[in-house]
């Protein structure tokens, strides 16, 4: 029988992704996969630190309670990172472009990552459990999960590139907005089962599974701090940390556990969610309150979250891209005032002389697709030449 409910989750999936990703400029793009440091930082964070954090609070804080609420956490803290990351970092316009491609990698790499930090925390905290909680990982769900995004992201910056239209990148951002608020919804309701009981557990329960989303939301801001990281990016990388795929823990839940332990297990994945959404949702609203964003801080909230200011940036960049020159004359006279006109194509220069042997050479370059302009200005003069 068909799965109606997959089918549409991952149609969503993919508009989320594809809208975030046709939202990119391409230029930003190449600029974010060149940085290694940002992308390392990113999966140290979310593919070491986490874990970690999680293995920690399994050995401390919940190690008197069942097994299933502790492999559980094991396996939210070990996954890769949810898609909602780059709604995140769009809605209140961090950095999308090392979103993206954050996204990308740490997609394909938890295929490796995920069964690895598995086998050794679950054989620390439970002895001989690793076995079974890596065969009962949905691996088809997590496949199809990958070629969504990997689908998804490709033709989202193949048209992205193709196109080349700041018009066509403003409606897909809105398309992705729209599918990953419609994601939120579907999730809440179709996600979660009634057996989960999830205002009836023990103060260990809340802590347990609060701490590594705080922990690492904080760890990862001092590290990509101290590594002197652009403040979006920061942001980014913290979102990328901490914001899970909590399905991959439901699915392994559901398949693994049964009785109450089941119900404890259950509410790992339905709690951590929550308090995901409302720890990056309060650091998002304050990184863009402190100027760590590419929004104004003074800008409406309304505004702030409709609009993409990455595109608006790189629509700035096109309409202001100056080089200034500076030559001397030949014959180091001052020049007779005059302006020629050399039209080429779709290239049009103008020389005028402002006096003191300074002569300014602008030309202008217009997009026939858009009518977007780039400009350039050059300064001639006696002092000789200079970028």
């Amino acid at each position: 029988m068909v799965d109606v409910y997959a089918i549409l989750g991952n149609v969503l999936l993919f508009g989320l992704v594809f809208g975030m990703s046709a939202t990119v400029d391409i230029e930003s793009l190449c600029v974010q996969v060149r940085n290694g440091k940002a992308i390392m930082t990113g999966i140290i964070c979310q593919f070491v630190l986490l874990p970690a954090l999680g293995f920690l609070v399994v050995r401390t804080i919940l190690h008197k309670e069942s097994a299933g609420m502790g492999i559980t956490l094991l396996v939210v803290t070990s996954s890769p990172g949810g898609s909602y990351s780059n709604w995140w970092c769009s809605l209140f316009n961090a950095d999308l472009a090392l979103s993206v491609t954050m996204t990308t990698i740490s997609t394909i790499l938890s295929m490796i990552m995920l069964p690895l930090n598995l086998i050794v925390y679950t054989h620390f905290a439970y002895n001989n459990r690793d076995d079974d909680v890596v065969s009962n990982i949905d691996w088809i769900a997590l496949f199809i999960s990958l070629a969504v995004v990997i689908t998804a992201v490709a033709l989202g910056l193949f048209c992205s590139w193709k196109i080349r239209s700041r018009k066509f990148n403003h409606g897909c951002n809105k398309i992705g907005n729209f599918a990953g608020l419609s994601l939120i919804i579907f999730s809440s309701l179709f996600a979660n089962t009634g057996e989960t009981k999830i205002w009836s557990m023990d103060w260990p329960f809340y802590v347990g599974v609060t701490f590594p989303c705080l922990a690492g939301l904080i760890l990862s801001n001092v590290i990509s701090s101290l590594l002197q990281l652009k403040r979006p990016e920061r942001v980014t990388v913290s979102i990328e940390c901490c914001y899970q795929n909590v399905g991959i823990a439901t699915s392994l839940a559901l398949s693994m556990f049964d009785g109450e332990e089941l119900t404890q297990a259950m509410g790992v994945p339905f709690f951590y969610g929550a308090i995901e959404a409302f720890l990056v949702g309060t650091y998002c609203v304050l990184a863009w309150k402190i100027g760590w964003t590419k929004a104004p801080p003074d800008a409406p909230i309304w505004k702030v979250l409709w609009t993409s200011y990455e595109v608006l940036r790189c629509e700035q960049q096109d309409l202001e891209g100056v080089e200034i020159e500076v030559s001397c004359s030949s014959d180091g006279e001052s020049m007779m005032e005059e302006e020629s006109l050399n039209k080429e194509g779709n290239i049009l220069t103008t020389y005028f002389d402002m006096g003191d042997n300074t002569m300014f050479r602008f030309w202008e370059r217009e997009s026939s697709a858009e009518g977007r302009a780039c400009r350039q200005i050059e300064m001639d003069s006696k002092k000789g030449r200079k970028k």
